[in-house]
């Protein structure tokens, strides 16, 4: 990602369809969203892309946690446009640049407790659910649990053969 995507990617971010299972559900602005860029920039610790099928921008992905070792987090989200199936191509593609060009030994996730669409696509991915946090997250109005994933290097590689 670089600094030309900010529009693109606030725009899905601030999307009803996206907004709704983030942890900030505010809108975002310009501002706050450049500030938040700048400062990934300079800490180090994140990898911000953006998948793309045929050159066209279809999401968003994170990997955070990098400077502390080989164990990272991801978080993503796809252009409210995208077809069906995008999710699973974006999925393939970070696991494969996280797994392989970071070269790390495990990603984890983290969703909602009512976002089943990232609970079932995480577990589609391979991830085990390592854990639930309950009422970990207060929205401003209700507490939420979050659902923990992980996924191992070497699970990772196993399920590759059965693509």
């Amino acid at each position: 990602m670089v600094e030309g995507d900010l529009e693109l990617v606030l725009g899905w971010r601030n999307h009803p369809d996206v907004r709704r299972y983030m942890l900030t559900q505010h809108e975002i602005s310009m501002d706050e969203h450049r500030s938040w860029f700048r400062s990934t920039l300079l800490n180090g610790d994140k990898q911000l892309l953006i998948f793309e099928i045929d050159n066209l921008p279809y999401g968003f992905v994170q990997f955070s946690g990098l400077a502390s070792g080989k164990v990272a987090d991801w978080g993503f989200y796809l252009a409210p446009n995208a077809r069906q199936g995008t999710g699973q191509s974006l999925g393939l593609a970070a696991l494969d640049y996280g797994f392989g060009l970071l070269n790390l030994h495990k990603v984890c996730g983290q969703a909602l407790e009512f976002n089943k669409p990232s609970i079932k696509f995480h577990l589609r991915l391979g991830f085990q659910q390592e854990g639930l946090l309950r009422d970990q997250h207060f929205d401003g109005r209700n507490y939420h649990s979050m659902v923990c994933f992980g996924l191992l290097a070497e699970e990772w590689s196993n399920r590759l053969k059965d693509i």
